[in-house]
């Protein structure tokens, strides 16, 4: 699953050609969540509340270039939170 992104402990990974919906893995320690690439909530996994916030500040930035690779299965890193 390559990473697209790393920033405060938190990776960003995409799987191409996974189940629909859409969506980008969030993994901070053991935790995990997935997120809809559309809508921008997390549809499954157990991120801590701070963990989770940061992830949609970044998500919300970059959520055409997420639809993007999604669409076209073409992998590139994307700029961290700062």
């Amino acid at each position: 699953m390559p990473e697209i992104a790393r920033f405060y402990g938190i990776v960003i990974k995409l799987f191409f050609g996974d189940h629909p919906p859409p969506h980008f893995h969030a993994v901070y320690g053991e935790h995990v969540g997935l997120f809809n690439i559309e809508t921008m909530e997390m549809i499954e996994g157990d991120l801590p509340g701070r963990a989770r916030k940061l992830v949609d500040e970044w998500a919300a930035m970059y959520q055409s270039e997420l639809k993007e690779m999604w669409n076209k299965q073409e992998f590139h890193n994307l700029p961290p939170l700062e």
